[in-house]
């Protein structure tokens, strides 16, 4: 049962990705009625899955719905009562089978209170109870993708599986589609692509000020004239930053002056990876190019004092929001093969120079980063902000806010479309699914 209410349609035509003006877009498909919707997720931290949670949540109470939010909680709990949703707290992040079989007569029990109408799983471990409460209560059920998950045996195969048995599977880029399709044999017509939804207001460079990036030039300790690659982002493995530390010693073997690296991220020394790194910093020799930091403050002016910032993933994810937010500050980013997809990071040899809007290089492999880093480094400065301009034009376009609720509530409308035209199949009534 769908509709196209007025509010939500488009009647701007769509860009295609050569730039060129398309077909006008119909209007978006929506769910007819309120839906009461049950999201999983495992904490509300800084997750990719605890990110898209809240998203997930502010796009459907925007559009009249009512979403009940189940975690273990964490610091973006706050955003909950902005939003307007319900929480309720569960050990949902635990990877014990016998508390998530507890979990999933918990979630059963809410589901039935609140007659929730679709569970919406983000992560494994709460996507393991989500499903078995759906299929108990009898209602759709959906999943959200945000990585390819390490699979080192047939069980841990089996446990990452979850992600694919939604009715609908939202993957968070094209990516991770392709590999649900590939791995999992998920099927076209189940996955919808549906990228981060990112409020890019604060990322317009002619917001920026003088004041603002010299502050944070300041804070780094590097002078006017340093260039600065910055490397924002949680510091874990899967996020690179090792294949980084060895990218420098390259650079400086190759007598590269006058650059700073700067992790800016969460951790800051507390973890047994950041040791390591640290270990590797002092072994390679580049304690005097690399600087680990603390979270960016001013996200948009660390964006706009940095040179170009890099994105090194070693594990396939979703597009990372802090190299999105990078190119919507107009800077030029280098991001892994698994940081970034093509349509995203458009890089020779597939898309000619002219359209260019940062480099890929295949991650884990230094010696390609260093290479991309020292061809960054070697454009004319015109030509770095050319490819800047770029980079921010195809995140306004692809990654807009608007955009990205449509797309969620027309996957959401197909779901609940699907359940509608059943019910009116098994009582016997004529189907109104449009």
């Amino acid at each position: 049962m769908l509709q196209t209410p007025s509010a939500l349609a488009r009647t701007d035509d769509t860009v295609s990705r050569d730039g060129a003006h398309a077909r006008p877009v119909d209007p978006p498909l929506v769910p007819e009625r309120r839906l009461t919707v049950l999201i999983a997720a495992p904490t509300l931290d800084l997750g990719a899955a605890d990110e898209g949670a809240i998203d997930l949540a502010c796009i459907l109470a925007a559009a009249g719905h009512r979403p009940i939010l189940v975690s273990q909680g964490g610091r973006l709990e706050n955003e909950i009562a902005r939003i307007g949703a319900v929480f309720v707290r569960l050990d949902t992040s635990n990877h014990n089978p016998l508390v998530i079989a507890r979990n999933a007569v918990t979630l059963r029990r809410i589901v039935q209170a609140h007659a929730c109408d679709i569970v919406h799983a983000h992560g494994r471990a709460p996507g393991w109870s989500a499903w078995l409460a759906a299929r108990l209560c009898g209602v759709p059920f959906i999943t959200s993708c945000y990585a390819g998950f390490r699979e080192q045996n047939i069980l841990k195969r089996w446990y990452n599986k979850v992600i694919a048995r939604g009715d609908q599977v939202i993957a968070a880029s094209e990516q991770i589609a392709q590999l649900l399709t590939e791995r999992y044999g998920v099927p076209a017509q189940r996955i919808s692509v549906v990228r981060a939804s990112l409020d890019l207001a604060p990322f317009d460079p002619g917001l920026m000020t003088d004041a603002r990036i010299a502050q944070v030039r300041g804070t780094w300790g590097v002078s006017r004239d340093m260039r600065v690659i910055l490397v924002p982002g949680r510091i874990i493995r899967r996020a690179g930053h090792h294949v980084v530390v060895r990218a420098a010693a390259r650079l400086r073997t190759k007598g590269v002056r006058d650059f700073v690296f700067v992790f800016a991220g969460e951790d800051e020394g507390r973890s047994h990876y950041s040791g390591d790194l640290w270990d590797l910093v002092l072994a390679t020799n580049t304690a005097e190019v690399v600087r680990i930091c603390g979270p960016l403050a001013d996200r948009a002016a660390c964006y706009a004092a940095a040179t170009m910032v890099v994105s090194a993933a070693t594990q396939l994810e979703s597009v990372p929001r802090e190299l999105l937010e990078a190119m919507a500050t107009a800077k030029p980013v280098i991001a892994s093969h698994l940081a970034a997809g093509p349509e995203t990071v458009r890089s020779p040899p597939a898309t000619a120079q002219t359209q260019t809007t940062g480099l890929r290089f295949q991650a884990g492999d230094d010696a390609a980063l260093a290479a991309a880093l020292l061809q960054m480094m070697s454009c004319p400065e015109a030509e770095r902000q050319a490819m800047g301009r770029r980079a921010r034009a195809v995140v306004l376009a692809e990654f807009d806010r608007a955009g990205i609720a449509e797309r969620m509530l027309a996957a959401y409308a197909r779901v609940s479309g699907a359940r509608a035209a059943r019910n009116d199949e098994i009582l016997g009534k004529p189907s109104t699914k449009a």
